[in-house]
């Protein structure tokens, strides 16, 4: 690789870090202004104009908060949580394609931090590993709140993995690749994944709702049974990580969703814009439409976390394993048949 190409993917890896934390940042706004408009209130506006900066005032107040460790003989681990939560939900972006190339300075630059052949494997590695933060901060609190919530969460991010995996076999089956870039080039134009595999995007953005802990999967705070939930005693810096991991996991599975399921950059009339206005132009379209897909997801996010009433514990372990697996297990089975139909015909 040579040092003009290893830049060049620097540049593109900081950029990609610091477009997730500042998506991740105004998220927060988003949701508390979504949340106001839906409940006919107005909302922050105090903070600049209309409140366009009051993420960065909350921002500066985790900052300025004091440090607090409660009674706990794992420190160590009590400060590792907060940083894996937010470390594995930035590593994730590495894999997603953002756009297709562009022509700059006469190199062609691949708008993706890498392209490996096991892309999907790599995303749900990484989703694994990011149960650890959840559990390692409940447990180090040494708060038996805490522990609860934490077990609570991982057990149900646990759980939603499977029927959450079942569910890309069947897009797999039918893409025959485990690139996210490979499978966003087959969706060119409008010929989308979603057309073709309707339940299982349905029973992946279930279990994205729960992947994330938002409503009506959001047990693990659940201010009623266990005051704030697996970060009950964090503060500062520690507190924010965990509260940026969310959105910032939000954010990244909204973008997974829109390139597995609805075409990720590409867009109808795509062809033509290249042939008349360029590469660049068509291609830069096509990052906008990413974003506009993936905003349509964010959105939704909140619009479901203030319509939707949070289930019980157990309704929820229901949905996981009496019903989401064994409809992505009918799901595989009927694109294997379909499959197999087609190829005969």
């Amino acid at each position: 690789m040579d040092q003009a190409l290893i830049i060049e993917k620097g540049i593109f890896i900081v950029a990609v870090f610091a477009i997730t934390m500042l998506m991740a940042m105004y998220s927060t706004l988003a949701e508390r202004k979504i949340a106001a408009w839906l409940q006919d209130r107005i909302g922050p506006n105090r903070a600049g104009k209309g409140g366009i900066l009051q993420p960065l005032a909350d921002g500066l107040k985790l900052f300025a908060k004091e440090e607090f460790f409660p009674n706990t003989p794992n420190k160590f681990l009590f400060v590792v949580g907060p940083a894996i939560s937010m470390s594995m939900a930035l590593m994730t972006s590495a894999v997603i394609p953002w756009g297709d190339r562009l022509e700059i300075f006469g190199r062609t630059v691949i708008l993706q931090a890498t392209d490996i052949d096991v892309a999907l494997l790599y995303v749900f590695g990484v989703l694994s590993v990011s149960v650890y933060g959840i559990m390692i901060g409940g447990w180090a609190s040494n708060n038996k709140f805490s522990l609860m919530s934490a077990m609570r969460a991982s057990s149900q991010m646990i759980s939603y993995e499977v029927a959450m995996g079942l569910s890309i076999i069947a897009l797999l089956m039918m893409t025959g690749t485990l690139s996210l870039r490979e499978i966003a080039a087959q969706q060119h134009g409008m010929d989308w994944n979603v057309f073709y595999q309707p339940v299982g995007f349905l029973i992946f953005l279930v279990c994205s709702f729960a992947e994330t802990n938002r409503t009506p999967f959001d047990l693990a705070e659940c201010e009623a049974e266990l005051i704030g939930g697996y970060h009950t005693e964090y503060s500062s810096m520690k507190m924010g990580f965990y509260l940026f991991a969310e959105y910032a996991s939000m954010f990244i599975s909204s973008t997974i969703l829109v390139v597995l399921y609805f075409g990720g950059y590409n867009y109808p009339g795509m062809d033509w814009v290249e042939a008349n206005w360029g590469v660049n132009p068509a291609n830069i379209i096509g990052i906008a439409v990413l974003f506009a897909k993936l905003c349509f997801f964010i959105f939704f996010y909140m619009w479901v976390r203030w319509t939707v009433p949070r289930f019980r514990y157990d309704q929820l372990m229901r949905l996981g394993w009496k019903t989401l697996i064994p409809l992505a297990i009918a799901n595989i089975i009927i694109t294997g048949v379909v499959i197999l139909l087609a190829d005969n015909a």
